[in-house]
């Protein structure tokens, strides 16, 4: 089977503002692949033009933000004909649009944290009573947290509009659901064991996920079985209606009395020693080598 992949590149780096967790990501999974005897290689679009992935037989996709999930790297292989993981063109553009993601999910009947979209001319106080205190506002487009501002103190809200445009231009204010955080993988058909998160700092932002060595996660998450089965089950619907297929990964909050809220969709997850999909993997019997395989054996074009 490992014989079957051919060439394997590896695309990490790129040139959106999670470049350096996706250089960690993609070297991470480099390293698995040849532990494997796969013929893998390193590939950084950002200083490699991408007509010479054309002497590649399959792509495994590590870049994260911006081109790596917005669907123009997978339309970009989808014209050249090469294999590639995670979700297509069409859902990986709208899993990076949290905004349009959470319209779809709408439609699906699933539940979400109550939002609004802001701009300039937003009433910003009208917005903050009619969501409450604590609320997040994020730019829409972003990832790892990046531009999210967290909200505590009644005013607050258009300054952190102000902070959170440089990141972006479509810009979202949700409400704080502050029972938990938490994220279930998905590979292939299955929803993997669910993974707690609890971060040290005031919410799961950049500093959490990247540069601490106190962020606490349980897998499987302290849940009852049945509302982790629901859960799950939610959570693959979720990625089903955005068209998502391969892997990826699905966040979720709960709130203090035990109703679950779905995020957003992740469709290139990161693959660092502090990622939530390798260690859920991991739970479910997957060593991260055997992931890596497992993920690019689900290598797909069109």
């Amino acid at each position: 089977m490992k014989q079957d992949f051919g060439r394997v590149a590896v695309l990490m780096g790129g040139t959106s503002g999670e470049r350096e967790v996706s250089l960690n990501s993609g070297k991470g999974v480099l390293a698995a692949l040849k532990s494997q005897g796969i013929d893998a290689h390193a590939f950084d679009p950002a200083s490699e033009p991408l007509d010479a992935l054309k002497a590649f037989q399959r792509v495994f996709i590590a870049l994260h933000g911006g081109y790596g999930e917005n669907g123009a790297i997978q339309g970009a292989l989808e014209i050249m004909g090469i294999p590639y993981t995670g979700p297509g063109v069409m859902a990986s553009a709208i899993g990076m649009d949290k905004f349009r993601t959470k319209l779809i999910w709408q439609a699906a009947g699933l539940p979400i944290p109550e939002y609004a979209l802001l701009d300039e001319h937003s009433a910003f106080d009208a917005v903050e009573k009619r969501l409450g205190l604590p609320l997040f506002v994020k730019p829409a487009r972003e990832g790892s947290s990046i531009g999210v501002f967290m909200v505590t103190e009644p005013g607050g809200l258009k300054a952190a509009f102000e902070s959170a445009r440089q990141h972006g231009d479509l810009i979202m204010a949700e409400k704080g659901v502050m029972g938990g955080e938490y994220t279930v993988g998905i590979l292939g058909d299955e929803a993997l064991p669910i993974v707690k998160i609890e971060p040290a700092t005031a919410f799961y932002d950049y500093e959490a996920k990247y540069l601490r060595d106190d962020t606490r996660y349980i897998c499987p998450a302290d849940l009852p079985p049945e509302k982790a089965a629901e859960i799950q089950a939610g959570a693959k619907k979720a990625f089903d209606a955005l068209g998502a297929t391969g892997w990826g990964r699905v966040d979720f909050l709960m709130d203090g009395d035990g109703r679950h809220y779905f995020l957003e969709a992740n469709t290139a997850p990161g693959m660092t020693s502090h990622s939530l999909v390798p260690m859920s993997a991991r739970r479910a019997g997957l060593s991260f080598e055997a992931l890596c395989v497992k993920i690019l054996a689900g290598a797909r074009c069109g």
